[in-house]
């Protein structure tokens, strides 16, 4: 049997482990809120079990569908919105931080005429189901933006690109997942050494935005925030757009 490769982009599951957990205990809780024991005793203290498990597990599902929601069409929603806070005139030089499967990457290199965008990434896959550098090359050649795009092996703290370097740096749920704080910011100084004069910085996340603005407010460039929009973005994620002046 020959297996073919598919012809359209799989841009794959954002935190998968995050997704199977929610629906591994909620669809359990669940069934024991149905048909489990309706009590339990310690003491004189009587525990109500059947609602404890019931609502703990019908939250979990349904975070779980909306966060199913989100990897499966919200986060091209999301894209757009992030893209569509800058006004693009197609010659920038684009750095993607933490590309993953080129969703935002792609996304960026279409908005592009004579410009160039890179990615880099250190493809984890505890970020992104089927994370590899392989399967991105593959979606930009499906996508065809391969001759407009390059891919860089290297951690956001790291970066081996000059200062300067970039009109437009741009990253999606990347930098939470460097989990010390002292990490968290060297990769916000590092985007903001490669950001040309005049660039523009574009970061959403779960957490830490506060902290990566006032990182770049501290390096002299200017901030502000927006809120993704809640009709298809799980968990909620806020936008740091910074400018170096």
């Amino acid at each position: 049997m020959i297996l073919r490769m598919p012809d359209t982009p799989d841009y794959g599951i954002d935190a998968p482990k995050v997704l199977r957990n929610l629906f591994l205990f909620g669809v359990p809780l669940l069934l024991l809120g149905i048909y489990g024991p309706r009590q339990f005793h310690i003491s004189h203290v009587i525990f109500l079990l059947r609602p404890m498990f019931f609502w703990t597990g019908l939250f979990l599902l349904l975070e779980g569908l909306l966060y199913l929601f989100y990897v499966k069409y919200g986060k091209f929603r999301h894209r757009d919105q992030m893209l569509s806070l800058y006004a693009w005139r197609g010659y920038e030089q684009v750095l993607d931080v933490g590309c993953g499967r080129g969703l935002l990457l792609a996304g960026a290199a279409k908005r592009l005429t004579s410009g160039h965008a890179s990615g880099i990434d250190i493809w984890s896959n505890e970020d992104m189901g089927g994370n590899s550098e392989a399967a991105t090359r593959r979606n930009l050649e499906l996508e065809g933006l391969s001759e407009r795009c390059d891919l860089v092996s290297a951690p956001a703290q790291e970066m081996p690109f000059p200062d300067a370097s970039f009109d437009v740096i741009m990253s999606n749920l990347c930098l939470h997942n460097i989990y010390e704080k002292q990490g968290r910011l060297r990769a916000v100084q590092q985007i903001a050494r490669v950001l040309k004069p005049g660039g523009v910085i574009i970061i959403s996340d779960y957490k830490h935005t506060g902290e990566y603005a006032a990182e770049f407010e501290r390096l002299g460039l200017k901030t502000e925030m927006h809120w993704a929009n809640p009709l298809y973005v799980f968990p909620p994620l806020r936008i740091v757009v910074a400018k170096k002046g």
